[in-house]
């Protein structure tokens, strides 16, 4: 369980590290969300940075348990309609949820049939994972359950989310100054080549897919295929006289 609560996290994002952060993931999420259309966009969580500022559906709405929200609520039992949903973005949610695959679960039951789910997180398996270990309880944004991205696809997989598209980011270092970030900021160009499972912080774009029945059909014959004519079956006779009359009168009707 996680002990720091998301909506905190937003204050770490104004710190110098948190803000390379944030535009960084500005960026991200401006150009997935941009393309995606429909009428209703969620994002749960982070209600202080909005996300869905490149995306043009006409309703657009923020949830968390408080802050600046459309609608105040728990995120493991939202208040939407089933199918309702044509676009939901998790900033970071899910690693600080107390049970994250029900939030994930909530979000695969709002979104209608090819809708879009646009998630970012912090990737354990990084130079960000091991500054995690060694930091103190409750400092952001170490304080969270970070979860792996294989764990997450597979989560995905079975609700029935294909992977569109996906991206690490932030390789270099989490350091708390300027200075040391653009020191190693070579890494950050080198990553996606030389250790692409290793940023600091992941994105994932899903759509939910649903598969639809398949009719049987009858397999109708063709026009072309030949129909089995009836044989005539000869009749025995067991006497001969039988056999003689019948003969006498097949005769008799040629006569006619």
């Amino acid at each position: 369980m996680s002990t720091c609560e998301a909506a905190t996290l937003s204050k770490w994002f104004a710190t110098p590290l948190g803000r390379d952060l944030l535009e960084t993931e500005q960026r991200y999420f401006d150009l997935e969300v941009a393309d995606v259309f429909g009428f209703n966009a969620l994002q749960l969580g982070l209600p202080e940075c909005d996300f869905l500022r490149a995306n043009r559906m006409p309703l657009r709405g923020f949830t968390a348990i408080d802050g600046p929200v459309t609608f105040a609520s728990d995120l493991r039992a939202l208040p939407v309609q089933s199918g309702a949903a044509d676009l939901v973005i998790l900033p970071h949610t899910l690693e600080f949820s107390a049970n994250p695959h029900q939030v994930l679960r909530e979000v695969s039951r709002i979104l209608m049939p090819e809708g879009h789910v646009v998630i970012s997180g912090f990737n354990p398996w990084s130079l960000w994972g091991v500054r995690r270990l060694g930091a103190r309880d409750g400092v952001y944004p170490w304080c969270g359950q970070f979860i792996n991205l294989p764990r997450l696809k597979d989560w995905m997989a079975l609700l029935g989310f294909e992977i569109a598209s996906g991206r690490m980011a932030c390789y270099v270092p989490p350091f708390a100054t300027d200075k040391w970030r653009r020191r190693f900021g070579f890494m950050e160009k080198a990553g996606d080549r030389w250790w692409p499972f290793a940023g600091g912080v992941y994105f994932l774009h899903g759509i939910k897919r649903v598969h639809g029945m398949r009719l049987i059909t009858p397999k109708w014959k063709t026009v072309s295929e030949r129909r089995k004519a009836l044989a005539a079956v000869p009749h025995k006779h067991s006497h001969p006289d039988d056999a003689l009359a019948a003969r006498d009168n097949g005769m008799a009707g040629d006569s006619r």
